[in-house]
């Protein structure tokens, strides 16, 4: 028996920690809102264009972040999804998003990003219209709100639930703290791997993708002025 102790690698980076954190609590914010409606639509928008800026800081962070925050990192490849099922899955697949883990992160992605772009233009004629419903035709306002309201809406509520689910599993089954991970930044793995970098240049650049980010948003918004 291999009585070697297992290996702390830092896996998430701290601006990638802060995304995920933060991302939680705007869509949770988003739902609540959403749901309640009249006055706390203020908060919706307000939510919703936060989600808007920090899906495009994830998206230019995912090229110039910490090793297993980038896009290049996701063991997307058939033969990656295959070794998984197969318990055969490389240290490095399972170091940061495991194959299955890595496609339900981009589909949560993308559907986030379809219902921040389906919300910019829709309108519920009654109070509350998009910033930039005016842009468009009546008849994408149209086909936008009703995805924003109802498809989009349950979508993406149940790939949170999954989401929160997959995690509680690997806790139970798997015994893996994925919770305390993206909360520290470290994994205990059994053989070593590359390490992200975390430190005050990296921090430094994340500032910049953000107020690039912030700022694309801002320029988004002013279209509607």
């Amino acid at each position: 028996m291999n009585t070697d102790p297992p290996f702390t690698v830092r896996i998430w980076d701290l601006p990638t920690r802060i995304f995920h954190w933060t991302l939680a609590a705007c869509v949770l914010g988003l739902v609540i809102s959403g749901n309640i409606g009249g006055n706390a639509m203020v908060w919706h928008f307000r939510f919703g264009y936060g989600v808007f800026g920090l899906l495009l800081f994830r998206g230019i962070w995912g090229f110039v972040g910490g090793h297993w925050s980038r896009w290049s990192s996701l063991p997307l490849g058939l033969s990656s999804i295959q070794r998984y099922l197969q318990g055969r899955a490389r240290p490095q697949e399972m170091a940061g998003h495991n194959p299955l883990g890595s496609w339900s992160v981009l589909a949560l992605l993308f559907f986030l990003s379809l219902q921040v772009a389906t919300g910019l233009i829709s309108d519920d004629e009654i109070a509350n219209m998009g910033p930039l419903s005016s842009l468009v035709s009546g008849a994408w306002v149209s086909l936008a709100t009703s995805w924003h309201k109802h498809w989009g809406k349950l979508i993406l509520i149940l790939l949170v639930l999954l989401h929160l689910a997959a995690i509680a599993w690997y806790s139970w089954r798997k015994r893996q703290a994925l919770v305390a991970a993206m909360w520290h930044g470290n994994k205990l793995l059994p053989e070593a791997v590359t390490a992200s970098e975390d430190h005050a240049r990296m921090r430094r650049r994340a500032a910049v993708c953000l107020l690039v980010a912030g700022a694309t948003v801002a320029f988004v918004l002013s279209w509607g002025s």
